[in-house]
């Protein structure tokens, strides 16, 4: 057993390539082992912005034994009637590649058959990676792969060295021109060259001996503890940021952090605009005080440790400056604009070519977020209503402001700096930043109902249109994000435990769009099976069984919080004991249903009873219907359900004592009305069928 190590050198990867690439190779070197039959203990991943490495503990050096049983033709066929072996046999035993005499016989179900045993020859683990190493590297997966030379292959940047090692044996492989060698590079800055590794065993050591840190994780703790001190030298903390800490940690092999300043005059910026500069163009961290204020610090973090600090610090001053200066000349010109002069510009701003203008999306939205607050539980005396009109008319006008433009990345948050500069209301100001949410997968939810409504009116638009004009997802094509919205808006109902009915909310969103009423209720089937399969992905991920979220939705799906109520009492039911032969009954039931004529309006008719168990039904599923209906107002399934679960055995003997399709047709049909009051007991609640 050994230590397996692969590095692949290159010129310097992007730093968002890094963890996915090293995740990818990993993954394809133990599928590969595994493939293999090569025996392999725990892997572990490392990178810098010039290496992707992989090492596996305890790898075996040879693969494991493998014995193979082939069945050949029958033994009339391979055996001619003196017993020798016929042209068949022979062939047979060339395919499995062993003598003749070493093939037998073997008792079947279909008979006896001709049988060979197989051993498989086992190869070196070294023989087997120097084979399988070059597709497995060129088959790591990135965004965007490049060509170099004359060379065929790509990859994200060039390679440049290739080291394999399984304990200190060296793998001998090639890609493009490119050989393995024994040796990595140090640090191109501090401490160049090539540097000789012994073994798998040493690397780490030998690359931190040439200044490099290629434990992600270790280096990200150093980086963070370096960045933190050089913040504390200045009575300053470090503005939280996990994900620009991520990507600083891959952009080098050692972090050198080195603190600047700039001008007090740009403090003037809204915070969210100097903070923007420095993190997406440059990749600087802020300074704040206790406070939480920005101050007119940054820290800057090199890959290297220069001699004269100050003057790398000069120097990222004066790009930063130049950044900044071009943030404030954008800010200023904004300011002189009110967000309804940035609203009708956007009269010139398509949305979508058949859709209109953006312009026209927020006088939709205007529309359509007036008609969901009145239609909200928490609206309070209209003034929710004026809140979320105003800030739906407002809510895209910072698309067209300098700073948006150029930052694009502060769209919605620089429309609430300037309506709180421009003293709009709070929940107005809010609105603007928060109706994007969730802006990714799992992302931050609106967490008021002015933002939560006009985040609704606004996704629920975009969905309206595009399915208006056929722009819908198909496969993993969703240029409009449209599975994300649908998603946001699910969910943005289940946190405000809104009530809304969703088919209103979609006819009232398609009247924009489709005059003809049969062309509108078309589109809305299709939104509303759109909205249905996004909501078997939400409350799976949530951990419900899927026959539970799939019986609750096909019984109905209109109001969304309660969906949730009627799949936890469902799954709570399915775990009593007697949940099966309930479950069976009530399929059963809904079979002979299925089966029996349409008898839509046709009530029970107690006189036509003919046996106890027609009438001990009737009395009983009367008695619970009171209950369930009371129930269900409340909102109390589980409760519900036990009642309704309560009539299996009365159900069960009418089955036993009752023709249900009789001969007559007016005990036929009563029978079959009677079966239908059952059934419609637990119809708005689930589908058993489901089931």
């Amino acid at each position: 057993m050994s230590t397996l190590l692969i590095e692949i050198g290159t010129e310097e990867i992007p730093a968002g390539y890094l963890i996915p690439a090293l995740d990818a190779f990993k993954k394809n070197i133990l599928l590969a082992l595994d493939n293999f039959r090569i025996d392999h203990g725990n892997a572990r991943t490392y990178g810098t912005p010039r290496r992707l490495a992989l090492m596996i503990e305890d790898v075996a050096d040879r693969q494991n034994e493998k014995t193979t049983t082939l069945s050949g033709p029958p033994e009339k066929v391979g055996f001619d009637e003196k017993g020798n072996p016929t042209i068949a046999a022979e062939k047979f035993a060339v395919k499995a590649g062993i003598p003749l005499d070493k093939i037998t016989v073997q008792e079947t179900k279909k008979g006896r058959y001709l049988t060979a045993i197989v051993d498989e020859k086992c190869q070196s683990c070294v023989s087997i990676l120097e084979s399988i190493l070059e597709k497995q590297i060129l088959s790591i997966p990135f965004p965007k792969s490049m060509r170099w030379g004359d060379l065929s292959i790509s990859f994200a940047r060039p390679i440049i060295s290739l080291v394999g090692l399984l304990g200190e044996e060296k793998l001998d492989f090639k890609i493009g021109n490119i050989k393995s060698v024994s040796y990595v590079f140090g640090h191109p800055f501090m401490h160049p060259g090539k540097y000789n590794v012994k073994s798998a065993d040493v690397y780490i050591h030998v690359l931190e001996a040439a200044g490099i840190i290629p434990d992600i994780k270790k280096r990200k703790a150093v980086l963070k503890k370096a960045i933190e001190a050089c913040a504390k030298e200045h009575d300053a903390l470090i503005l939280e940021d996990d994900e620009l800490v991520n990507l600083v940690t891959n952009l080098v092999e050692f972090p050198f952090p080195v603190l600047g300043t700039f001008d007090d005059e740009f403090l003037e910026v809204p915070d969210e605009v100097l903070i923007t500069a420095m993190r997406e163009h440059q990749k600087y961290f802020a300074l704040v005080d206790e406070s939480n204020n920005l101050k007119p610090l940054f820290i800057a973090v090199n890959n290297t440790n220069p001699k004269d600090m100050q003057l790398v610090a000069r120097g990222h001053e004066k790009v930063l400056r130049a950044r900044l200066s071009d943030a404030k000349f954008f800010y200023e010109v904004d300011c002189k604009s009110s967000l309804d002069e940035f609203t009708d510009k956007l009269k010139n701003v398509t949305f979508q070519e058949k859709l209109g203008s953006v312009y026209d999306k927020t006088i939709r939205t205007k529309e359509f977020v007036e008609y969901l607050a009145k239609k909200s539980s928490y609206d309070n005396k209209g003034i929710l209503t004026q809140d979320v009109a105003r800030a739906a008319q407002i809510c895209k006008a910072d698309l067209v402001s300098q700073v948006v433009i150029e930052f694009t990345k502060l769209q919605g948050i620089i429309g609430r700096v300037y309506a709180q500069k421009t003293s709009e209301k709070e929940a107005v100001a809010l609105a603007i930043e928060q109706h994007y949410r969730p802006v990714y997968s799992g992302g931050q939810l609106p967490d008021n109902p002015t933002s939560c409504l006009l985040a609704i009116a606004d996704k629920l638009d975009t969905i309206c249109g595009c399915f208006s004009v056929d722009l819908i997802p198909t496969g993993g094509a969703d240029p409009y994000a449209l599975r994300r919205q649908g998603i946001g808006i699910i969910q943005i109902m289940l946190q405000e435990n809104m009530k809304v009915s969703l088919t209103d909310m979609i006819e009232k969103g398609l009247e924009a769009y489709i005059d003809e009423e049969a062309d509108r209720q078309k589109t809305a089937i299709k939104i509303k099976v759109f909205f249905k399969n996004r909501m078997v992905n939400i409350l799976t991920d949530r951990g419900f069984s899927k026959e539970a979220v799939n019986s609750a939705l096909w019984a109905s799906f209109d109001n969304v919080p309660d969906v949730v109520l009627r799949v936890k009492a469902l799954d709570s039911l399915r775990k009593e004991a007697d949940f099966e032969p309930l479950s069976i009954t009530f399929k059963r039931l809904e079979n002979i249903l299925k089966k029996a004529e349409d008898l839509k309006g046709v009530a029970v008719d107690e006189i036509l009873f003919k046996d106890q168990s027609e009438k001990e039904l009737f009395s009983a599923a009367k008695g619970v219907s009171l209950l369930v209906d009371d129930l269900i107002k409340k909102g109390d399934y589980d409760t519900a359900l036990l009642h309704i679960a309560g009539l299996r055995p009365i159900v069960d003997t009418f089955f036993v004592d009752v023709m249900v399709m009789s001969e007559d047709t007016k005990l036929r049909q009563n029978r079959i009305a009677l079966l239908s009051f059952v059934s419609a007991l637990f119809k708005n609640i689930a589908d058993f069928s489901m089931i």
